[in-house]
Parts: structure tokens; C-alpha cells; sequence
């Protein structure tokens, strides 16, 4: 039922999810490379995750472990490409003010910005924040954790929910102004779990420079 699903996607991304619903988590991987690199796939992985995890083509974890690892990949050479370029690549990139922008929010909330931006499920200038956070010599260590952190968690709910309640959560993702109630408790978990993370991680980071 799930091809019929697809069928009714409009636009362009009909012929490539359907390709990629066939492919299975191997095509979800590769998606979500191309999802965090400054390409247009409009949350691409986060509907083909779903897709799948509702069709039971396997278990929901392993769509989640798919995405979140092909995701990661694709924002760490974001990431190094942003550091490698500069500053200057940045703004004809993406426009000087929106780079400017982003990197005001990336200077007063650092790690919880960039979490964040990660995380949530929300059409967000996710790419800008990877390349600025590149440009701005954050380290790379840390990058990838808070950024897989974020991701395994964005992930692993948009597979569980899809998994548990199928077509009506699908019907959310296709149709996000009438179900908005699914999507802002998404948000709601993500954004909860992505908070406590960072906070965890800042009162570590504290108590180990408070050492002797």
C-alpha cells in the first residue's frame, strides 16, 4: 500500500522515492548524506524514514541507525568544505545577512543552537548552520557528536511514530498546516531531548574545568 502512498507524492520526488523506498535503508543512507549537504531535498529523509518504517520494510531502529549515520557524513563534509572555503565562500553561498545571522545565533547560544537546528524536523536553514559552524573553527570533535546526538534523536522518533501509527503520521508529513498537533509534538520531543543533552553536556564540560 505503501507504493500507492508514494504515487500520490507530487512533483519530482515521486520517481525518487520511489526509487529509493526500494532500495530500502541503502537508499535512505545515501539520501541522507545528500540531506545534510547544501542541496535542496525538502526533509527528504525525514518522509522517506518514515515511509519505510511505516512499511514495516524492516525494523524502525535500522531506518533511524540508516538516516542518522548517512546524515552525518553528509554534515561533516559540509562542515570541513565551510572551513576549508571561508568566510567568504559562506556569504556568496548563501547571502551575507542570512550568513550573518546565523552566525550572531551560533555566537550567543553556541552547542544549543547548533543541536537544535540538527534536531528538529522543521524546514530549517540546517545546511547555513553547518557551514557557519565549520567557518567559525568550533570544534570538529564536538561537532559530530552534538550533530549526531541530534540527529539520532530526530531520527529515531520520526521512525518510531511512523512505525507505531503509519498512514496518520505519513498524512502529517504530507500535510503539516492540518496536522500540526503531530508536528509540534515532534518538535516538542526533539527540542526536550536536544535541551537536556546540551544542558548535560555544558554542566560536564563546568565540572571538569572546576578541577583542581
Amino acid at each position: 500500500m505503501w507504493i500507492n502512498w508514494l504515487a500520490r507524492t507530487p512533483g519530482k520526488q515521486r520517481g525518487v522515492l520511489r526509487l529509493l523506498f526500494h532500495l530500502g535503508a541503502a537508499g535512505l543512507f545515501g539520501l541522507a548524506i545528500l540531506d545534510s549537504l547544501p542541496l535542496p531535498t525538502f526533509s527528504g529523509a525525514d518522509i522517506l524514514t518514515a515511509i519505510l518504517a511505516a512499511g514495516h520494510r524492516g525494523p524502525w531502529y535500522e531506518f533511524a541507525a540508516a538516516a542518522t549515520a548517512g546524515s552525518v557524513i553528509g554534515a561533516f563534509l559540509t562542515f570541513r568544505l565551510a572551513r576549508k572555503a571561508g568566510l567568504g565562500y559562506l556569504n556568496k553561498r548563501y547571502g551575507q545577512s542570512r550568513v550573518a545571522a546565523v552566525s550572531q545565533v551560533l555566537e550567543r547560544w553556541g552547542t544549543l543552537a547548533l543541536a537544535l537546528s540538527a534536531g528538529i524536523p522543521f524546514p530549517t536553514p540546517t545546511t547555513v548552520f553547518f557551514a557557519a559552524t565549520g567557518a567559525s573553527g568550533y570544534s570538529t570533535r564536538r561537532y559530530l557528536i552534538v550533530v549526531g546526538i541530534a540527529r539520532a534523536l530526530r531520527y529515531s522518533l520520526v521512525a518510531f511514530l511512523a512505525d507505531r501509527y503509519g498512514r496518520s503520521f505519513l498524512h502529517a508529513l504530507r500535510h503539516p498546516a492540518e496536522a500540526w498537533g503531530w508536528l509540534l509534538l515532534l518538535a516538542a520531543l526533539v527540542t526536550v531531548a536536544v535541551v537536556g543533552v546540551a544542558l548535560m553536556n555544558r554542566r560536564m564540560a563546568s565540572a571538569s574545568g572546576s578541577k583542581p
